[in-house]
Parts: structure tokens; C-alpha cells; sequence
């Protein structure tokens, strides 16, 4: 099972919907249907459940399907190594990254260096952090933009920038004047937050925990426009970056005058094997950013 197989039966994995996957990849459903029937027959057993148009992995698929997203990651390695040697002015980076900064910091990066290495493709994804972090450590994209700074052994980091924290609250919230506040201030408020396995939930309960509050969470979301948009509405407060999202009509800001009130935002790769040109020339070129960012000199990893 090689190539294009991998593609198939890794897209059908994680769609898990005959229909969607042959949308996915312009094939048509019945041709997707034999492709798996074919290759569990060659195995001799069935790796998904079948529930009307549903299906899902069962205990077989789902070894088949880790063993085979292993492998598509390193043919795709193999394959920009490849490139990059047979033509080192061209070459793909794999860049996956927060949601949240995919309306300024992804752009102004993307945009910068493809204004100096045109011809190197960069490729986009989008994730949690934790995603974002198994997808760098499994081979599946050269570099990932995350908050805070990954646990997980065998990852590089250059911190990029660091954004103050401020607590969002609806415009007619009784402390919407305040000048600044404390989490301790509103222990009692109901909190939007983001979803466990986001940067920004890790930061919220570690506030939480450093200022002795158990929070009452009203919602969760996996985007922060939405977080924002639930506490314009009146449904609760959030922390969030300052200025990511942008300001909302109902919503007011207010700085956060607890210690560590702010998110390290940086660039991970995997500190395991070498990296191509291309994702070198990336790295450094976020490096510079980050200096001509800060105004500083700081030394080269």
C-alpha cells in the first residue's frame, strides 16, 4: 500500500463517509467502495463498521490506519528531500498552526517570505495545539505556530511574540469600567473558554489555578471569534488575547493585572532529524520577524 493508496484510505480514516472521502478526492463513490473492499480481502478482515452511510474504524482499521499515516508522513519527508535536492531554490513547507492566527500572524509570516523565496510553497493547516504538536512530532507538518510552549519532549521552539492577556466582558457588565481587574474579581461569573487540547484553555485553567478560583464554565468553543461573540452577547466572560479577535460591538476589554498575564506565541519543529532547505529558510526568515518585531538582537539557534 503505497502513494496514492495511502491518500485514499487515510482520507476515508478520517472522514469516516464513503461519500465525503470520494468527494474529497475526486473519485467516485463506488470506485472508493471497491478500492476498500480490494484491500480488505488482501488483509482478511474488515477494518470499519458499517452503519447505513456511516462507518467507522474498528479495531483493525485503527492499527491499519496509525501504521498508514506514519507512512504517508515519511513519503512525503522522502519526497521533499527529494525536491530539495534535485532543486534547492524550490521546496514545500508544511505549516500548521492555532486557528486564531490565521487572520494576521500566518499571513504577515506567509506573505513576508514568499516576497523573498517565491518559488517555495508553503502548505496550511489548522489545528488545536495539541494537534498542531502530534502533527510536528509525526512527520506530518514542518512547523506548527502554538501557545503556549509544548511539554512534549524532542520539539524546538523560538519564541515569536507575546500577547498580553485582557478579560472580555459584555459592555454593560457592572465592572466594564474598571481600569484593570483581576480573575479573583469575577470568581463568581459564568466563563466562555475554549475547548481542552487548545493553547488558550492550558492558559485559562493555569490562571485559574494560580489565582485559587474553580470557574464556572458556561460554554466551550474550538474558535475564539465565537468565545468573543458569546460574551458580546451577554453569556458570560472570557480571557482572551488582546486584539485577537478583533473587537466586537457589546463586548469591552479589560487589562488583566494578574501575574503572567500574557501568551508566548512561537514557532515548533521536530528536534529529531534535519530539516530541509526550505523549512530552514522559514525558520530563520520567522527568526528575523520576531527580531525586527521586538527590536532586539537575539542569538541564532
Amino acid at each position: 500500500m503505497l502513494g496514492d493508496d495511502l491518500e485514499w484510505f487515510t482520507t476515508l480514516a478520517e472522514l469516516e463517509r464513503v461519500g465525503a472521502a470520494a468527494e474529497r478526492l475526486h473519485i467516485a463513490q463506488p470506485t472508493l467502495s471497491r478500492m476498500l473492499g480490494r484491500l480488505e480481502r488482501r488483509l482478511g478482515v474488515e477494518l470499519f463498521d458499517r452503519n447505513g452511510k456511516r462507518i467507522a474504524l474498528n479495531d483493525f482499521g485503527r492499527i491499519y490506519y496509525e501504521h498508514a499515516r506514519r507512512a504517508r508522513a515519511e513519503l512525503d519527508v522522502a519526497a521533499h528531500a527529494i525536491a530539495d535536492l534535485a532543486n534547492p531554490a524550490k521546496g514545500v513547507v508544511r505549516l500548521s498552526f492555532l486557528h486564531s492566527f490565521g487572520g494576521w500572524l500566518v499571513p504577515q509570516l506567509v506573505g513576508g517570505f514568499r516576497r523573498g523565496s517565491g518559488r517555495i510553497t508553503v502548505t496550511l493547516r489548522q489545528a488545536a495545539a495539541e494537534v498542531v504538536t502530534a502533527q510536528v512530532l509525526d512527520g506530518e507538518a514542518d512547523l506548527g505556530i502554538v501557545s503556549p510552549r509544548p511539554t512534549e519532549a524532542g520539539i524546538g521552539w523560538r519564541s515569536l511574540l507575546h500577547q498580553p492577556l485582557v478579560l472580555a466582558v459584555p459592555a454593560d457588565h457592572r465592572l466594564a469600567g474598571r481600569r484593570q481587574i483581576r480573575l479573583a474579581d469575577v470568581a463568581d461569573a459564568e466563563f466562555i473558554t475554549m475547548h481542552p487540547g487548545f493553547g488558550m484553555r492550558r492558559i485559562f485553567d493555569e490562571m485559574c489555578a494560580a489565582a485559587d478560583i474553580r470557574p464556572r464554565v458556561a460554554f466551550e468553543s474550538g474558535d475564539l471569534v465565537t468565545v468573543a461573540g458569546l460574551v458580546a452577547a451577554g453569556l458570560g466572560v472570557a480571557v482572551v488575547p488582546l486584539e485577537d479577535p478583533a473587537p466586537l460591538p457589546g463586548l469591552m476589554t479589560l487589562p488583566l493585572a494578574d501575574a503572567g498575564s500574557a501568551r508566548d506565541v512561537g514557532l515548533i519543529w521536530s528536534a529529531a532529524g534535519p530539516s530541509s532547505d526550505a523549512v530552514r529558510r522559514f525558520r530563520d526568515f520567522a527568526e528575523d520577524w520576531a527580531v525586527r518585531r521586538r527590536g532586539i538582537q537575539l542569538p541564532r539557534r
